[in-house]
């Protein structure tokens, strides 16, 4: 139904518009009696098999929604009626912020992908631990945070630490986004060295946590990075020597493309786009490879959450095979809708 009715007539408007009319669609179809459990009924597949043990969490099924959907955690109860294992929220920085000037979301239907520049737009900390505070505790839920925009690079660890204590009693695990393209400013993120001293202080302050106290929000948490999937080989060995230095509990690969070849797309209407992350099947591939290298060069020392393309359960597979520990879907989401995740997760039971 979704693809042969809600889709085209969604496809008709503003991508950002029709982002917000589909929260609230869900929002109120989830108020009416009856409505979640029929969400459940056709999206939802229950089984052990699925459970996934990583990082010291119970994932329910390896099948999340990846940051940038649910920017503000005010639908992730809801979305967990349609099958996730996990959500994950976010990038939360700070201080709400606009983000970049609209338009700012583009779809590319030929290709089956997206472009966005939207910057980190959020409500900011306060907002999102308000919506934390009503957590049903369905599933996992994953805290993406970053720097604000106008902040100053000498301030920029500053930003990811006051995020990361205030989140750190409503969420399970924390990713450290340092490779969203569409922020300003972002340079010294992909930096080696500041990555060492920006980890090495998120970890010091998760070392606060661990209390010996029986309450789960005083327990140190996982910490994972986002990385680009335009990375070199290179620059990957480095994501691998990072992560062994630093003791990071994983990678989720992976992040926005600015590579722009091989799109059917014609050439002025990525022009008239301009400049933004690409997301969806063009960057299936690059996000495998990533994937594959990561887990080749450490020999598995680490687990990675494999985002990136994934529009089938074929998709899935592939990234999972490459080595990947959980997957998640965003575009993907988009373009086949919520039966993706019950199709990946009804494969995952066949193997």
């Amino acid at each position: 139904m979704y693809k042969l009715l809600l889709r085209p007539l969604f496809f008709l408007f503003d991508p950002e518009k029709i982002h917000y009319f589909t929260f609230s669609l869900i929002r109120l179809t989830s108020k009416i009696p009856g409505f979640a459990a029929i969400f459940r009924s056709l999206y939802v597949v229950e089984d052990t098999k699925l459970e996934r043990q990583l990082f010291g969490l119970t994932f329910k099924n390896p099948v999340g929604l990846a940051a940038g959907f649910d920017k503000n955690a005010v639908l992730y109860n809801e979305l967990a009626n349609f099958g996730f294992g996990f959500i994950e929220i976010g990038t939360v920085t700070p201080k709400g912020q606009a983000g970049n000037p609209k338009k700012r979301l583009f779809r590319l239907k030929d290709d089956q992908g997206i472009i966005n520049r939207m910057g980190f737009n959020n409500e900011g900390l306060e907002a999102a631990i308000s919506q934390l505070k009503k957590n049903k505790g369905r599933l996992v839920i994953g805290g993406n945070i970053g720097k604000n925009t106008n902040t100053k690079p000498e301030d920029y660890t500053k930003d990811y630490l006051e995020c990361f204590n205030a989140l750190h009693p409503y969420i399970d695990y924390f990713v450290l986004n340092v490779s969203c393209p569409n922020v300003g400013s972002h340079a010294k993120l992909n930096d080696k060295d500041y990555l060492e001293e920006l980890i090495s202080a998120v970890q010091k302050a998760n070392t606060t946590f661990e209390s010996g106290h029986a309450k789960r929000s005083r327990s140190a948490k996982p910490i994972l990075l986002k990385i680009a999937p335009d990375l070199n080989d290179g620059q990957l060995d480095e994501i691998v020597e990072l992560v062994a230095a630093t003791k990071l509990d994983g990678v989720i690969a992976s992040n926005t493309s600015m590579d722009r070849r091989h799109l059917k797309a014609s050439k002025d209407l990525l022009e008239s786009i301009g400049h933004g992350g690409l997301s969806g099947q063009p960057i299936k591939d690059k996000s495998t490879r990533v994937i594959k290298y990561l887990s080749d060069k450490s020999e598995k020392a680490f687990p990675i959450i494999g985002v990136g393309g994934i529009h089938s359960a074929k998709d899935a597979l592939e990234k999972i095979d490459a080595g990947a520990d959980l997957v998640q879907i965003y575009t993907g989401f988009i373009y086949e809708g919520p039966s993706l995740i019950k199709q990946i997760n009804k494969a995952l039971l066949k193997r």
